[in-house]
């Protein structure tokens, strides 16, 4: 009887250790797979650093580089040439095909087998359209693709066109007339002076880097205002248009956005230029009066910068996103490079922890975002844009603009952080 009995129990006993280790392992297993369906849903890991984070959301928003900037059909157009410069420093520093495939597919895309440029119109001299040619001047490097030497050799025979001003210095755009902006000092001089580097010799060499850095004294002679040291967008040598001052030609405001260009210009292109170029210095002279003008005008608690740069009291003004992060991008490259002194890192790093703070927020499935971003602005055109405080202020706010996503890309590199 009694060994019946110990049979039961010990046949009870098995069946409760073969239930539970059946339960555990389904318990297991639903674990395992609720982490599978969460990584799944993970668009973005949020382990990485803010670079790759940011790279990352970039490509997810816009899978397609030739489509950045919230447009629906293929453009070659200087925002893509901004956004996959950073991806290229992504890709030198975390070398993952999605990076690299992402830079090659734009220009897979926009330039034909003979080397011609989809959507690219040499007709009208604009300034802007030269920035992608760094995209094709890194892939050309990796690939001799001959299509793109070609390509390269069509954006350079620009500059050799382009209109310019009584004193040399390049027209924005064609229908731009007289005009020199900020904005056009990185779309065309980094390229042009790597360009140059790579390609070009002896005297002609000598007179491109010459006429490179003139572009820097020019800017510096017609916009710099003597009082702040900070740059006006925008000069008329002719003085007819509306927003240029009768006495000067500049346009009335400083805004964030159109400085934070010329920094970045300026760092940019000193990759480039030989190191016993007479106008190296100069630019470097240049760097620190800008650097010291923008730390000015810094938003003392957030660490940030106003979209209309020195009126941050004005009505309607706000702090901008991305002028913030090219001014951090600017400052930290600077110091790094030796351009700058070690206290202009200390006002990066202010900024940087003020953009994480103020402009980024990141969704459930970890795209990052970049919030406040000016849209776009510029002078005259149709609808007139007159440089007035009200205008800017008023021009468009998003989220994402690539204008502010590169550099804040760019920014997170050099800070590592």
């Amino acid at each position: 009887m009694m060994k019946a009995i110990n049979h039961i129990l010990k046949i009870s006993l098995l069946s409760l250790v073969t239930a539970f280790a059946v339960s555990c392992d389904v318990k297991e297993k639903k674990e395992t797979t609720d982490k599978e369906v969460t990584t799944k849903d993970t668009a973005v890991p949020t382990d990485l650093k803010w670079s790759e984070r940011m790279m990352l959301s970039e490509i997810h928003r816009f899978p397609e580089a030739s489509k950045l900037d919230f447009v629906d059909v293929p453009r070659w157009s200087y925002t893509n040439g901004l956004v996959l410069t950073a991806t290229e420093r992504v890709y030198k520093k975390y070398p993952k095909e999605v990076y690299y495939n992402y830079i090659y597919e734009y220009a897979d895309t926009m330039v034909t087998k003979d080397g011609t440029i989809r959507t690219y119109d040499l007709d009208k001299q604009n300034l802007d359209m030269l920035k992608s040619g760094d995209v094709l001047l890194y892939l050309y490097n990796k690939t001799k693709e001959e299509r793109f030497l070609t390509a390269l050799h069509t954006l350079r025979s620009q500059i050799d066109t382009q209109p310019r001003t009584s004193d040399g210095g390049f027209w924005h755009k064609k229908r731009y007339t007289n005009q020199m902006w900020l904005d056009g000092l990185y779309m065309a001089e980094p390229f042009y002076a790597q360009y140059t580097k790579q390609f070009s010799k002896g005297e002609e060499a000598t007179k491109a880097f010459d006429e490179i850095v003139l572009q820097f004294d020019l800017i510096q002679q017609h916009t710099l205002d003597p009082t702040t040291n900070l740059l006006y967008h925008g000069w008329d040598e002719s003085k007819e248009q509306q927003w240029a001052n009768k006495e000067t030609g500049t346009s009335p405001n400083f805004w964030s956005r159109a400085m934070g260009w010329y920094g970045m210009a300026m760092v940019d292109v000193l990759d480039f230029l030989p190191e016993d170029h007479p106008g190296r210095e100069r630019i470097i002279e240049y760097l620190n009066q800008y650097a010291e003008a923008i730390t000015k005008v810094q938003d003392s608690k957030t660490g940030v910068w106003y979209q209309v740069l020195d009126k941050g009291a004005g009505n309607g003004n706000y702090l901008e996103a991305t002028g913030s992060c090219m001014f951090t991008y600017t400052f930290t490259k600077g110091v790094k490079k030796g351009y700058l002194p070690e206290k202009y890192l200390d006002v990066a790093k202010k900024a940087y922890d003020g953009i994480l703070e103020n402009f980024i927020t990141v969704e459930e499935n970890g795209v990052v975002n970049l919030n406040k971003c000016c849209a776009v602005a510029g002078l005259g055109g149709n609808p007139y844009r007159d440089g007035t405080f009200e205008y800017y202020v008023n021009e468009k706010i998003r989220a994402n603009d690539p204008k502010g996503t590169g550099p804040f890309v760019m920014a997170s590199l050099a800070l590592d952080k």
